[in-house]
């Protein structure tokens, strides 16, 4: 059976470029922290990716902090920023910022899975705050309004955090001209090698920054602990290529339309999405029942985040949408970097052949 991978969002496939620098960077053996020559040479390996991945997102190279993933990244911003200030979060955040965050307000979001921007002022009210909202959902692709809510909070004195993991290497993202504070990000989501993120931030930010872990004094004393070089390396290459990714619009379309046909409603549709996502309800359907029918049929795809331990639980990103029972009947596609037309089209027939074989048991 051949086996099709439409679940980018949980992990894109690895790109050569960066299993080519994560390869290399294998046969460096020095610590980056040792001075002797082979320590050297590490440093200026773990440099050189920061300063290729600053470019890519619009930062200085002094105020990357690398970590072990976006869950991290988002950790250490709200660990560092939120300190003395009210936390408000957006209703559809990812996981590692509702659990970094506990006791936040919640922004609204509409119908589509956008944030109700008319809703922040009040929520902002008086005293220092920091408002975190995602550049796109990991569900449903929506994109948020990042720097119109960024305008807001610098009227009001508060800062933004941004989880990008998703956005990342699917939009072009530069901290300055979205106006955030600081920008989390994580390798494996846009093709590079697990276990590598980093955490992005204006001067200003980088200022306020502390370790969630104390260590040897590493990441100029924001992050504790000797650096995945291999991992970091393939993180910039990736960066890099993602760059020149075609536009994967035109394959979500066609899966969607598929689904359609099938009478599944894409979830968020109204909203500017990211090209590769859309999240499709099939009404009476439980989410998991599509995942293992699909699966059974060599189509991967998921329900909602991967970050659960194997669990398909309703989804909270679209409840607060208003969906109802629907929460618990979406599916999540995700369209890797590396896709082709034939997998959409295997991807339609499964879907089409698992509906109908629901329709008849329904019947």
């Amino acid at each position: 059976m051949i086996q099709t991978y439409l679940d980018a969002n949980a992990s894109e496939p690895l790109r050569p470029a960066a299993r080519a620098a994560l390869l290399a960077a294998l046969d460096v053996v020095g610590n980056p922290a040792s001075v002797h020559a082979a320590g050297r040479a590490a440093h200026r390996l773990l440099e050189d990716a920061r300063e290729r991945l600053a470019a890519c997102f619009g930062a200085r190279p002094a105020d990357v902090v690398f970590t072990s993933g976006g869950t991290e990244a988002d950790a250490l911003a709200i660990h560092a920023l939120g300190r003395g200030r009210r936390l408000i979060v957006g209703a559809t955040e990812h996981e590692s910022v509702r659990a970094a965050a506990p006791g936040a307000a919640v922004l609204p979001v509409d119908g589509q899975g956008v944030a109700d921007l008319a809703a922040l002022p009040e929520l902002l009210g008086e005293g220092p705050a920091l408002v975190c909202l995602m550049a796109a959902n990991n569900e449903t692709g929506t994109i948020q309004p990042v720097a119109e809510a960024a305008a807001l909070c610098r009227a009001a004195g508060a800062l933004l955090h941004v989880d990008a993991v998703q956005a990342a290497g699917r939009l072009p993202l530069d901290l300055a001209t979205l106006g955030a504070d600081t920008l989390a990000l994580s390798a494996h989501k846009l093709g590079g090698p697990k276990g590598a993120g980093a955490l992005l931030a204006t001067p200003e930010a980088a200022a306020l920054l502390t370790p969630l872990m104390a260590g040897g004094g590493q990441e100029r004393g924001r992050r504790g602990g000797t650096p995945a070089l291999p991992a970091i390396a393939g993180f910039a290459a990736a960066a890099e290529a993602a760059r020149d990714d075609a536009d994967l619009a035109p394959l979500r379309d066609a899966a969607e339309r598929a689904a359609a046909a099938a009478g599944a409603r894409a979830l968020g549709a109204g909203a500017p999405r990211l090209g590769n996502t859309t999240c499709l309800a099939l009404p009476g359907v439980a989410a998991l029942t599509q995942v293992m029918a699909l699966d059974l049929a060599g189509v991967m795809v998921s329900a909602g985040a991967a970050c659960s331990s194997g669990k398909v639980a309703k989804s909270h990103v679209l409840a607060a949408m208003g969906l109802g029972p629907l929460a618990g009947q979406a599916i999540r596609v995700s369209v890797p970097w590396n896709a082709r037309e034939a997998d959409v089209r295997r991807f339609a027939d499964a879907y089409q052949a698992m509906a109908a074989r629901v329709s008849r048991r329904a019947a």
